[in-house]
């Protein structure tokens, strides 16, 4: 009598292979010529339980038992609920690419049957990227410069917390100083005000208030607006 084949009982999800794998445990890792495991047949025939099983009792990783494409057993999954089981509970790397150059995901949509698995293997992909997006960009914000480039922000006390926002500007209430606008309407009663002599005296009067803000200021070393 011949013994029992391994990947026939895996297929049948059959009451005997795990008996045959203790007494043999060799046998958890026998790989048919193609390179097809135990673990490819188990994921192909959709029993999640019993491959999980064979990973925990004898330790195997989906991710280095290749076949000859270059293919995990995630490559032959059927249904999401093998795909989260080797991916989620065994570890199983969704970014490995068989001798086509294709991921397990690429490879199932675009074979068009098994959409499921790969719009839950995009999940997982997305989920992975997002997260090391946000790693990186935290180090970065660590690490970056502030202050002007004078180098990373100190860290405050955790009892300490700071609300930034944006402040903002009181108008100053600027007076007419009575006497320039006295002069100001002196000059713009003049018949000549919009001719040439009448506008290089505004021009001298705008200048002289101008100085003369300049001078409050350096009086009084703060930034004061003159009122005219």
């Amino acid at each position: 009598m011949s013994p029992p084949n391994p990947f026939i009982l895996a297929s049948d999800a059959s009451p005997h292979l795990l008996p045959l794998l203790r007494s043999n445990p060799s046998l958890a890792t026998t790989q048919d010529p193609t390179g097809y495991s135990l673990l490819h047949a188990l994921s192909s025939y959709s029993h999640p339980t019993l491959l999980l099983t064979l990973h925990r009792e004898f330790h195997l990783n989906p991710t280095t038992l290749l076949d000859s494409d270059g293919e995990t057993a995630l490559f032959a999954a059927e249904s999401v609920a093998v795909a989260r089981v080797l991916v989620e509970e065994m570890g199983c790397d969704i970014s490995v690419r068989n001798r086509e150059g294709e991921t397990a995901e690429e490879k199932i949509r675009g074979e068009g049957e098994f959409v499921g698995v790969a719009d839950y293997l995009g999940g997982v992909r997305r989920k992975k990227e997002g997260s090391t997006g946000e790693e990186e960009g935290g180090e970065k914000g660590e690490e970056g410069e502030g202050r002007g480039g004078e180098g990373p922000l100190p860290r405050l006390p955790p009892n300490v917390t700071v609300n930034m926002g944006v402040a903002e500007e009181e108008e100053e209430e600027v007076v007419a100083d009575p006497a320039f606008r006295a002069r100001i309407e002196e000059l713009a009663a003049r018949e000549d005000f919009r001719d040439e002599e009448g506008q290089r005296r505004l021009k001298e009067l705008v200048t002289e208030a101008v100085r003369g803000v300049e001078r409050d200021v350096g009086a009084e070393g703060r930034d004061v607006r003159r009122r005219v």
